[in-house]
Parts: structure tokens; sequence; C-alpha cells
């Protein structure tokens, strides 16, 4: 039996050698046979070219294990919002600075409530707490979409970052269901005036004022996280073309690939469609039991005064829901991108605009706490 050459490991080597003796012999092969019996026919050794490899071993995954892994990780960095893209270049500038008035008038008159019900005593009741709690939601929501939406009027590169995205719908989502609980809360709170005024110092303590606010902050922050969760676990494999001007749940879900879109898209909706229909349903509630009651105070007088009270907060609530219908229970397929892209504005631009206008005109009160604050101030001044 052949023994093997000195150069060559041997049995008692370690197993490493081992390994490397055996890959050796593979690519080699013996071409003369020594004619010396007593001589070892290792001595001429040669690469034989058909054994050697035509390409290196590939090293890449199996198909069907990459495939399981693409399904954890999106290729995506970035998303392209097609929203305005679409309209003529001329056009842009003028929405820029509509939308840019609307912004300023939106903050300006938010930020003029809350700080007339701070500076007048007289306002320091429940129902202007919560308006202050509802300007407040307005002003976040406003800043999480419009300051974005005016830089990407003046540009030519309308991207955003996958992280950006989700935390502009993170956000967006927060402000947007904690504005809904609070109508909800202030709703209940004008049932209670009106309906229960002997008792309202009782139920609209500020202890529970306090907690029905904290309660409606932090329904928005666990809806906001549930929503902007189950949409970015998703994979999105490409293209990033957001039909939208802002990082929305149905255009994300057109991006998303993978089987368990469906399953995320049918538990999204019917949360968001639970949630906003339990709260219309609790202020329409409400306000039936309002008007049953106001209908059985007998002077006329009695009852315009009743309805004053809670008029500005009913016009919201129409201007609020209306706008939203218009927005999520339109009929797919018969609109162009222009005109979604308009009905989008009108929720998300349009209503926060028209609220600190309906409650400064609508509400006696703080339209004269304004008046008295901020206008004999400004003639004092000038005197």
């Amino acid at each position: 039996m052949a023994q093997l050459p000195p150069t060559l490991p041997r049995c008692s080597d370690s197993h490493h050698e081992r390994r490397v003796a055996e890959g050796l012999l593979m690519f080699c092969r013996v071409r003369a046979p020594c004619p010396h019996p007593q001589k070892s026919s290792w001595t001429r050794l040669s690469l034989d070219p058909e054994l050697l490899p035509t390409r290196p071993p590939s090293l890449s995954a199996h198909p069907g294990m990459a495939a399981t892994l693409a399904l954890n990780h999106s290729s995506v960095s970035e998303f392209i919002f097609v929203g305005f893209s679409t309209f003529p270049p001329h056009l842009l500038p003028i929405f820029f600075l509509l939308f840019l008035l609307m912004y300023l008038f939106t903050l300006l008159g938010n930020l003029l409530i809350m700080a007339t019900v701070w500076s007048e005593r007289s306002l320091h009741t429940p129902m202007y707490l919560f308006l202050c709690a509802l300007s407040i939601s307005e002003i976040f929501y406003t800043l999480t979409i419009t300051p974005r939406l005016l830089a990407d009027l003046l540009s030519s590169r309308r991207t955003i970052a996958f992280a950006a995205c989700a935390s502009q719908m993170f956000f967006s989502f927060t402000f947007g269901f904690a504005h809904s609980f609070l109508l909800t809360v202030m709703g209940y709170d004008r049932y209670v005036a009106i309906c229960h005024p002997l008792r309202y110092s009782v139920l609209m303590s500020p202890h529970g004022c306090t907690c029905l606010v904290t309660w409606s902050w932090a329904g928005g922050l666990v809806q906001g996280m549930v929503v902007t969760t189950a949409i970015f676990h998703l994979t999105f494999c490409g293209p990033n073309k957001i039909q939208h001007f802002g990082c929305h749940v149905p255009p994300l879900l057109k991006l998303a690939c993978g089987t368990d879109v469906p399953i995320v898209a049918l538990c999204v909706g019917l949360m968001c469609i639970t949630v906003l229909l339990g709260c219309f349903l609790l202020i329409l509630l409400s306000y039936t039991l309002i008007v049953a009651t106001i209908l059985k105070i007998p002077s006329a007088e009695g009852r315009h005064k009743a309805f004053s009270t809670c008029a500005s907060h009913l016009i919201v609530v129409i201007v609020h829901y209306g706008f939203a219908s218009i927005i999520y229970l339109k009929p797919k397929g018969l609109h162009s991108q222009e005109s979604k892209t308009l009905m989008a504005i009108t929720y998300t631009v349009l209503t926060p605009f028209l609220s600190p206008i309906i409650f400064s005109l609508r509400n006696k009160e703080l339209k004269t706490a304004m008046r008295k604050t901020f206008l004999s101030k400004l003639y004092s001044s000038s005197i």
C-alpha cells in the first residue's frame, strides 16, 4: 500500500489538514506511473483542466430562503409624493400662497383662542378647557402635514425617507383621532350642561375634565401607533410613488407586497371606521337627547339660549365628519388624480382652517372675550 509523501498530511494529523488533503486529491491526477515500484507514485502531480471548476461556487442563499428573507425587509428606502406633480406648473405657486395663508391663519386662530381662554377667568370652564385641547390637536395636526406640503409645492424633488413617512403617519393619526375623541367629549359636556345642569359641577369636575382630555390624547396615541405599526410592518418592494401629498394609508397599501396585505388593509379599515363611527354615534346620541330637552323648554328665548351654547360645536362636527365622509366614502375609480388631491385638501387644510373661525364667530362668550382682551389692549396702546 502506497504511503503519502511527507509534504501531505497523514492520518494522524488534525481534522483541518485532512480536509485540505482531500481537496487537493479532487483536483490532482498522476500523469505518468513511476517505473520503479520502490518510488512513490506521487512524485509527479499535475492539474487536470477537466477537473478544475469552471466558476467559483455560489455563496447566495437558496431561492426559497431569499424569498423568505425578502418578506421581512423592504427594498424601498424612500417614497415619492405624486400629489401635486400632475397639476400644471403655473398653478403650484398659487396653491402655495393659498395654503400658506390658510396655514398661518389656522395657527393664529387657534393660538388666539388659547390665549383668550388663558387670560379671561370667566372662560375657565370645562367647555373652554376642551376647546383649548381641541386647538392644540389642530395645531399639531397641521404641523405634521402642511409644512411638508408647502415645501413640496416649490420643489421638484418630492421625496420622503421611509422613517420620516412612518413618523408623519403616526403623528397625523394620533392628532387626528385625538381630535375626534375631543369632539365626542365636547358633545358629552354639552349634554350634561343642558340635560343635567344641577349635576354639571359634579360630573364635569376639574379632575373629571382632566381625565377626559388625557384619555382622548391617550386614545389617539394608541390608534396612531397601531395603524402605523400595521402599515410599516408590510414589505414595500417597489414602485415607491405615493399617489397623494402625504403618507396616507390607502396609497401606501397599494405599494405593499405580500400575502398579508389584504388582511392588514381589512383590519386597519375596520378599526378606523369603528372608532370614527363610534365617536359620531355618541355625538349623535348626545344631540338627540339635547334636542329632546330643548324642546321641553317653554319659552322661545330659553330654547334659543340653550341651543346657542352648542351651535358652534355642532357646526364643527358637521364640517369635520362631512369632509371625512367625502374622502373615505367616495366611489372608487370615478375621480381623477387631481380631484382626489383637492378632496384630500378639504380635510387636511380646509377643516382646521374653518374650525377656529366657527368657534370665534358662533360663540358669543368667546367673541366678547376676544374683543375685550385684545382690542382693548390695542386701543389703549395706540393712545
